[in-house]
């Protein structure tokens, strides 16, 4: 059975009964543990997959926002103080979902700026700043995530244009690859890059490799990232060889 194979059937043995033994994966696919203990190393990695004391296990998705807001906090700050730093006053800037992107809205405030956001933390930190043109994209609403998603969100940002875009992210993978843990974010994630200007992707030390299991896009897709800690030099050479500049607060 080739890797990728396995790979597959891993991840839909783990997504469908929740964490799994080594054992047993290795009696389901019909392959050594040492194999399989190869294929969770390999899979960690990339971001995909956990492993625990025996197996592993797969992230079902994102934490509720209010949840993720309170993690790393002074990491996020420091990203976020950078982004702003990027954006002159009059320009347009398109902020994507996620908890950096909220650390970010906080500090424009008294900025004379557009904002466009899908973000719903975002136009609630922004809504009574007079100085800030707010666009608020449509869509349906996810809940937990505080953000709006769908074909109604897609359309709006394909009528729009920002000078910036500040992108969150799930995970880079060591490749470059920009990940999400959320399939149904993805395609809006996609219209928000083909609508900015300057893609900047916000990715704190976590984020490497993070977790997901949906791709947005490769490196050259990007135009900056910013990050609080070391990026592994498999994924630097692999931004720097598609032009991408590699700031660290």
């Amino acid at each position: 059975m080739l890797a990728e194979r396995r790979h597959q059937l891993i991840l839909r043995a783990l997504r469908s009964g929740g964490p799994a033994a080594v054992t047993d994966l290795s009696e389901q696919l019909g392959v050594s543990p040492a194999t399989i203990r190869r294929d969770l190393v390999r899979l960690e990695e990339e971001g995909l997959l956990t492993r625990v004391h025996g197996g592993a296990v797969v992230d079902e998705g994102d934490q509720p926002f209010a949840e993720v807001a309170e993690m790393r906090v002074t990491e996020k700050d420091a990203i976020a103080a950078q982004a702003a730093s990027m954006v002159r006053d009059g320009q347009s800037v398109l902020l994507d979902i996620g908890t950096t992107a909220y650390r970010l809205a906080r500090q424009l405030h008294g900025r004379r700026l557009t904002v466009i956001t899908s973000n719903l933390v975002v136009y609630e930190e922004l809504a009574d700043d007079e100085g800030i043109e707010l666009v608020l994209l449509g869509g349906m609403v996810r809940r937990e995530y505080r953000s709006l998603v769908g074909f109604l969100t897609e359309d709006n940002l394909r009528q729009l244009h920002a000078d910036w875009l500040f992108l969150g992210t799930s995970g880079v993978r060591p490749g470059g690859q920009v990940m999400d843990t959320t399939v149904v974010e993805v395609p809006v994630k996609r219209a928000m890059i083909k609508a900015g200007d300057k893609v900047v992707l916000l990715a704190d030390s976590a984020k490497f490799p993070g977790t997901g299991m949906a791709r947005v896009c490769g490196p050259g897709e990007l135009d900056v990232v910013v990050t609080n800690g070391s990026v592994d030099p498999g994924t630097r050479s692999s931004f720097e060889d598609a032009g991408v500049e590699v700031v660290t607060v």
